[in-house]
């Protein structure tokens, strides 16, 4: 067989092409939460509960029975303005090359789409199209130091999920959806720091893959809501290629056609609304994800007769996410909301790569509605995300460490500003 007599060149081209790979897919925490511009303005706070909104859905679909008679379209926008940069060392083989990336992050915007159809006082229709997962990265300097772990990074993501309320009584609601989502991976590494920082390994992969959601509120007294909602994880074979610019580990200079299996992570999200004046609310949300579950899912070569060539070493925790905020009504137009939330990142010191170096988060938010009539709404939410202490250090028993790439060590300086806006209109 093709996989006997090729055995030894796979295991010792391993170290080569599953750096690429490794590096990029433990990018750290890349879902997308920027979903909606009215929940933007609550740092997320009760985004489990119904409201004027129908953008709460993407976290608990039973919340399509708040919408309104009739038709309901939402466009919401979301503009993603990071800043991160590395500063440190790169020790390749005793000689040490002083790291400064400059501006990491890509600035990008984040759209969402939602629809809601009340077919009876029972029944509801809903739809939601969004990017539910991102990342895109790029060191200012490409031939950087430290670029054998990491040039560029893109993950692209988008979702469909059409679903269906009901409304047992004025208690209790519950939904279910589908979730269609499609998944695509483009990443660049340099092959070895830095004397061949210009010659790049690339990856390319994208697939399809379905998923469930689920949902129930609950109203226990009046002017009290409790929602508890469920994003089921997607399995997903993402098919593609990984390039060598020179030989490699025994393997010739070429493009290798590989396949991997991704699930993203599942997501509960329980959140609370409580009314205190007629005119003012307060709301709360604690979210668990389940990054664990990425574990080290297996990459094979398709022109090997499938064999595995490595498994991506993931070895996340589990990521939570908390938060709490307000809404003051003041006056039949006008809407005032504000939130604060802290976010655990599923990634520490000792997994943690340069394609997204994470960590925990501090967020503070502000944001508006107005009602120009009945039928016509408008959002807008501001977030500036504090990022906490963080260190890098790519050192030997880091997962993604290599020899030929050397010890990177440094810290890591980061904050986020988001701005979202959105339009409701009811037909």
């Amino acid at each position: 067989m093709v996989w006997a007599s090729k055995k030894s060149v796979l295991f010792t081209s391993t170290a080569v092409i599953a750096s690429l790979i490794a590096g990029a897919a433990c990018a750290g925490g890349f879902a997308l939460r920027e979903q909606s511009a009215y929940y933007q303005g609550m740092s997320f706070a009760g985004n489990g509960t119904t409201g004027p909104s129908i953008s709460s859905v993407f976290w608990n679909p039973a919340t399509i029975t708040g919408a309104k008679d009739g038709l309901t379209i939402e466009a919401h926008n979301s503009f993603i303005l990071p800043k991160a940069d590395i500063k440190g060392t790169n020790t390749v083989l005793g000689t040490p090359f002083a790291v400064d990336t400059g501006d990491i992050a890509s600035d990008a915007w984040v759209g969402s789409t939602y629809v809601s159809y009340k077919l009876s006082d029972e029944w509801y229709l809903g739809l939601a199209v969004n990017a539910p997962f991102g990342l895109s990265t790029k060191p200012s300097n490409g031939n950087w130091a430290g670029a054998g772990y990491n040039r560029s990074s893109k993950v692209f993501s988008i979702n469909a999920n059409p679903m269906v309320g009901y409304k047992i009584n004025d208690m209790f609601s519950v939904a279910v959806g589908v979730q269609v989502q499609y998944f695509d991976v483009r990443l660049k590494n340099s092959i070895a720091a830095p004397a061949l920082a210009s010659a790049g390994t690339a990856l390319e992969g994208d697939g399809t893959g379905v998923g469930v959601t689920a949902g129930l509120t609950f109203r226990p007294f009046e002017g009290t809501e409790i929602g508890l909602g469920y994003r089921s994880g997607i399995s997903t074979e993402l098919g593609g290629t990984v390039a060598l610019p020179v030989p490699a580990g025994g393997l010739p200079a070429g493009t290798y056609a590989i396949t991997t299996k991704l699930i993203t992570p599942e997501t509960v999200t329980l959140s609370a609304k409580q009314r205190v004046m007629d005119n003012f609310r307060v709301l709360g949300t604690f979210e668990w994800t389940n990054w664990s579950r990425l574990k080290s899912p297996k990459v094979t070569l398709d022109s090997f007769g499938g064999a595995t060539l490595t498994s991506l070493p993931f070895n996340y925790k589990d990521g939570y996410f908390a938060s709490l905020g307000m809404e003051y009504d003041f006056n039949k137009q006008l809407t005032l909301r504000a939130g604060a939330a802290y976010e655990w990142s599923p990634i520490s010191t000792d997994i943690r790569s340069a394609r997204l170096p994470d960590n925990d988060r501090i967020w503070v938010s502000g944001g508006a509605s107005y009602a120009f009539n009945d039928s016509l709404s408008f959002d807008f939410g501001y977030t500036h995300i504090f990022g906490t202490d963080t260190d890098l250090r790519i050192v030997p028993g880091h997962q993604d460490y290599s020899v030929t790439k050397g010890s990177l060590v440094g810290t890591v300086d980061s904050s986020v500003d988001i701005l979202s806006a959105s339009l409701r209109y009811t037909f």
